[in-house]
Parts: C-alpha cells; sequence; structure tokens
C-alpha cells in the first residue's frame, strides 16, 4: 500500500488492498423463529446496501432527528430506544444474523414503526448509503474491545473512521460510545480528544455518567454487581 496514495489509486493499478475488518461474521444458525421474522419484516424494516444513498425522510414518511446504531447485537436496547424517543428515527446496523432476525421479531412485536436495521458492514454503510450532515446521533455500544494488542488495529475505533464519521453528523449531533473494557474506553478517548471538529461532552473531559437514554442491560447490570466498570464517552460535532 505505501506505493499508493489510496485505495482507489490501488485498485486502477490492478492491485487489491485487503481491508482491515473491525468484526468477525460468526453466523450462527438461525432459529425458526428468527428466519420467519427476516421473511416476513425485512420488506418494510430491511434496508439494502445495495440501494446506496439513503432519503431518510422518503424511508420514514416524516423529518425527524436520526439516530444510527453501529453493531445492535439482537437489538433490544435498540428497540427499548426507538420506542422511549418516538420522536426521532433509529437505523441500526448489525451482521449476524440472527441479531437481525431477533431485532426484527421484537420491533415488530413493540410496533417500534421508526425503526429500520441493515445487515451489513457498517464502514460500508457509513461510506455508501448515509448522507453528510444528516445523523444527530452515531451510538457505538460495547463493541469488540479486540484486547490482544496484535488485534488492536481491527478496532472500529480509529482516527480515519472517526473522520468520516463525523462527517455524517450534523452539527451538534453527539457520537456516544459505551464500554466495558478500560483499555479500550482510554483507546477512544485518546482517538477522540485528537479527532478535528468535535468536543467532549464531558464535564471533567473525560468520560460521562450513563445518559438515561442508553439502557441498561442484563449483562450491563451483571456487571455491576460484580464490581465491573463500564465507560461511556459523548462527543459533540462542533465544526
Amino acid at each position: 500500500m505505501s506505493q499508493f496514495k489510496s485505495e482507489q489509486e490501488a485498485a486502477e493499478s490492478g492491485v487489491y488492498i485487503r481491508k482491515i475488518q473491525s468484526f468477525v461474521k460468526r453466523e450462527g444458525r438461525l432459529t425458526p423463529g428468527q428466519a420467519k421474522s427476516i421473511e416476513q419484516n425485512w420488506p418494510t424494516m430491511g434496508l439494502e446496501h445495495k440501494n446506496g444513498l439513503q432519503n431518510f425522510a422518503e424511508t420514514f414518511g416524516r423529518v425527524a432527528p436520526v439516530v444510527l446504531e453501529i453493531g445492535f447485537g439482537m437489538g433490544k436496547s435498540l428497540v427499548e430506544m426507538a420506542l422511549h424517543e418516538s420522536d426521532k428515527d433509529f437505523v441500526g446496523i448489525e451482521v449476524h444474523r440472527p441479531g437481525v432476525g431477533t431485532c426484527l421479531s421484537e420491533a415488530a412485536e413493540q410496533n417500534a414503526h421508526n425503526l429500520r436495521v441493515y445487515e451489513h458492514d457498517a464502514v460500508a454503510v457509513f461510506a455508501d448509503c448515509i448522507a453528510d450532515n444528516s445523523l444527530a446521533r452515531v451510538q457505538l455500544f460495547f463493541p469488540d474491545p479486540w484486547h490482544k494488542k496484535r488485534h488492536h488495529k481491527r478496532r472500529i475505533v480509529q482516527s480515519e473512521f472517526v473522520q468520516k464519521l463525523k462527517n455524517k453528523l450534523a452539527i451538534g449531533g453527539v457520537f456516544h460510545m459505551a464500554t466495558d473494557w478500560e483499555e479500550y474506553a482510554v483507546h477512544m478517548l485518546a482517538v477522540m480528544s485528537e479527532a478535528e471538529g468535535f468536543k467532549n461532552q464531558s464535564a471533567t473531559n473525560d468520560y460521562v455518567p450513563r445518559p438515561e437514554q442508553r439502557p441498561l442491560t442484563k449483562f450491563e447490570q451483571r456487571g455491576h454487581r460484580l464490581g465491573h466498570g463500564v465507560w461511556d464517552l459523548m462527543f459533540e460535532r462542533v465544526s
């Protein structure tokens, strides 16, 4: 890659540059319920990366602030947030199909009409489907910390991705992160503190208390009982 200025330049020269991914796709086995949920609900709640740039006003049938979550897992907390903040529209991105199925099932059961989902790589969705200045909030909760040092390059919170993400946020929009790995929290704080165009919303210039908008998961409750920490970071786009 060092002889090329960009991946595009390499591609034009016939050289393929293998991209580092921030996730490993563990497909898992779909339950009959998850498969049925995808079949029934994808036509109304699913978004396709191949369709390119998304017009959220058309997608949701209204103009409202848009919140995007990267890696929603099984989707329970995402559905809860969509129901609690009904004045906003929510978009979730997840690569694991069983989680997509469970999320769609929960959303349909709870009538979360303000929720849509992608089953795709978040980096590609950001690049190809999200318009600049279109998001009110981006959420990244408990991403894979890639705790081994040789895997740190796989962490999604890196300077290059953060700058791409910043462009998708409207001025005043917030990037909200949470992790239960202190070392990853330190990494996130370091990356975000150096990122241009962001301001830390922490009064102490580090971490913030868990805001009410982020539901407390069963996993997190168990961690609290065992004395485990959780770190929330919220950075506002200011320029």
